[in-house]
This record gives C-alpha cells, structure tokens and sequence, in this order.
C-alpha cells in the first residue's frame, strides 16, 4: 500500500513540474479556468461537463507527456539531431491537435448556450 501512496507522491511532483516549468501548461490551465467559470455561468449539463473534463484531460495529458518527451531528449541528446527534433516536432504537434479537439469540443459545448 506504501508503494501505491508513492506512486501518487511521484505523479503529483511530476503535475507541480509540468506547472513549474512549462508556459503553455500554465495557459492551458489558465483556459480551463475560463471554461470553468463559463461552464458554470451557463449552467453546462452532466454530458457537456463530461465531454468538457475530458477535453481538458487529453489537452493536459498531450501537455505533459510533450515536456517528458522534451525532457528526456534534451538529457539524452543535448546536440541536434534531426530524428531528436522530428521525434520532439511530433510531440507538440500532439498537444495542437489535442488542443484544436478541445476548441472543438468548447464551440460544440458552449455555443449553443448563447
């Protein structure tokens, strides 16, 4: 049970250093901010609170495992190489399309509410 305590201990200072360290996590969190004052504004439904929460977890996940990658490339190969960068190129191009799905996702949610 210790061990499974910890586990949550590693995955909570790994959220705190995604939150630290990368800018756009903070904008990303920043815009849930909004969308929760919105969705609260409007009175969002059980469904549309779903498909919200779930837009933010595949954005913030995208987020965090794009800065893993980020982090682990740069410690394992500080020089350029072109696979390192195709390799970090895709991961950000993972979050803008998990990001485009969540604007897909708000416009579907929120628009019909105005």
């Amino acid at each position: 049970m210790k061990k499974r305590f910890r586990s949550f201990k590693f995955a909570v200072r790994g959220i705190g250093t995604l939150l630290k360290t990368q800018m756009n996590a903070r904008i990303h969190v920043f815009a849930l901010i909004v969308v929760l004052i919105l969705g609260f504004t409007v009175g969002l439904n059980l469904l549309e609170w779903a498909l919200i929460a779930l837009a933010v977890a595949m954005v913030l996940s995208a987020e965090a495992m794009n800065s893993a990658l980020e982090f682990l490339a740069d410690h394992t190969a500080p020089e350029w190489h072109d696979s390192v960068q195709k390799a970090k190129d895709l991961a950000a191009g993972a979050v803008l399309l998990a990001a485009a799905g969540a604007l897909a996702v708000g416009l579907l949610v929120f628009v019909p509410h105005f």
